[in-house]
């Protein structure tokens, strides 16, 4: 890499492209306002996805939230917001709320997950075959653009994918976060790539293989961009520290025991500890343009227990089982406890957004560029209902609305929202699945 030198205009224009490379280590940077200098900007092909880039990332919960806790009271901007919304308080202004919502005769409860992005109708069905989902259809239209087409995550599943192709074939979701980093960084040899690992064992961070290469580029950039690398590189080293101290279970070596051997959960005790894991890596793939379509299954059915992490010297305690304690049956010592997960819930989405809206692309957020679609395949968990689904959208260049409120008994077409994504992400398209339209109330920004 040689980026040294200075036009007329300022710091010499490097490519989009530049990586940061050494031995197992291939560091994509993020985007620099030295990137679009003079000649810097690749050329547009004129198709979807090549003017300012538009990403997405689809989170599933598959055990949904409290209704009574996450609808709030009121529509418009003015809505009164609920216990779970005011976690979400200081991002108010950049995501809208929809209630009344759900797919059209996707039913068949827990099994409907599988329907949360494709809109694909009785899913439990014993003909049921799935469609394409919502980021496989835009992958199809501008992954070619990115190293990663799409990426498909999930936290605590088995082969619960949230992304299907247009035949109706589940894509296998990744479900270790330091996997997903060691792809998206690390390359080479075998043997280089095992070296790298065994370092990063020790806590040596792949920053320090590219050290010189770093403090050549920090000083052949200007001060913002001098800035944004170091916001970029803390971010790196960061989610390192967390891969490091959240690895669990599958990377424990397990006892040898006599008797035979029970079920093993998917480590239920650092599930949170997981899911801050996957936000982190998603904020890294879309701040270095790896992708710009991910989706994440947190599989909350497959989670027996959940540990909640101790903030400021306190913790709370689950007694039960996560898919248990969702038939509540409005018992109220399951319901505090459920308060207490589905807030943990909303904290880290709230630090999802406080991320993405901490990273400065062009005369953007990162948010303002990036869709954050949350919500569940299940209205009330308690009850297996699908509809009412309790559905967020953040960010991503539209005028959000606070809360749109629609018939709860005569529900709208949650798909006409995925119509309004495809377009926001350039693809030009009036239908989706069940869609009858797009998003009604929900306009775009300008730009």
């Amino acid at each position: 890499m040689d980026i040294k030198g200075q036009t007329r205009r300022g710091y010499r224009a490097i490519p989009r492209r530049t990586l940061l490379r050494a031995a197992g280590v291939s560091l994509s940077l993020p985007l620099l306002n030295v990137m679009f200098a003079s000649g810097a900007r690749a050329q547009s092909t004129g198709g979807p996805g090549t003017g300012v880039p538009r990403r997405m990332i689809g989170i599933c919960n598959n055990l949904g939230v409290l209704p009574g806790e996450f609808f709030p009271a009121g529509a418009g901007q003015e809505y009164t917001p609920s216990p779970y919304l005011k976690i979400l308080q200081e991002h108010r202004r950049d995501f809208t709320v929809f209630s009344g919502v759900s797919h059209p005769n996707v039913d068949g409860g827990h099994p409907s997950d599988i329907s949360f992005l494709t809109a694909a109708p009785h899913p439990a069905s014993s003909s049921f075959r799935n469609t394409i989902s919502l980021d496989q259809y835009i992958a199809e239209r501008i992954g070619s653009q990115t190293r990663f087409p799409s990426l498909t995550l999930a936290v605590n599943t088995g082969a619960r994918s949230l992304s299907w192709t247009g035949n109706g074939v589940a894509i296998p979701p990744e479900q270790s976060a330091s996997s997903v980093f060691r792809q998206m960084f690390i390359q080479g040899t075998p043997q280089e790539t095992e070296a790298k690992m065994a370092e990063l064992e020790t806590g040596r961070s792949i920053l320090d293989a590219v050290a010189d290469q770093v403090s050549d580029l920090e000083r052949n950039v200007g001060a913002n961009d001098r800035a944004r690398l170091d916001q970029y590189f803390t971010s790196v080293r960061d989610l390192e520290n967390r891969l490091q101290a959240s690895k669990g279970w599958e990377r424990k070596p397990k006892p040898v025991v006599r008797e035979r051997e029970p079920q093993d959960p998917s480590n239920p005790a650092q599930y949170m500890a997981k899911v801050a894991a996957m936000y982190g890596l998603v904020r890294l793939a879309f701040e270095t343009d790896s992708t710009r379509c991910v989706t994440l299954m947190l599989d909350s059915v497959s989670t027996p227990v959940v540990e909640i992490p101790v903030v400021d010297g306190k913790g709370a305690t689950i007694s039960d089982g996560y898919h248990n304690l969702s038939h509540h049956g409005k018992s109220e010592a399951k319901l505090a406890q459920l308060r207490i997960i589905d807030s943990w819930h909303m904290r880290l989405l709230a630090d999802l957004f406080k991320g993405l809206k901490g990273v400065h692309e062009g005369g953007d957020t990162l948010l303002d560029r990036t869709m954050v679609l949350y919500g569940s395949n299940l209205g009330d968990a308690n009850a297996h209902s699908t509809i009412n689904m309790p559905v967020l959208l953040a960010g991503g260049g539209f005028r959000h609305a606070g809360h749109l409120a629609f018939d709860r008994n005569q529900n709208y077409p949650l798909p006409n929202l995925f119509v309004s994504m495809l377009q926001r992400m350039g693809v030009e398209t009036g239908r989706f699945a069940s869609s009858t339209g797009t998003m009604s109330g929900l306009e775009m920004t300008k730009a």
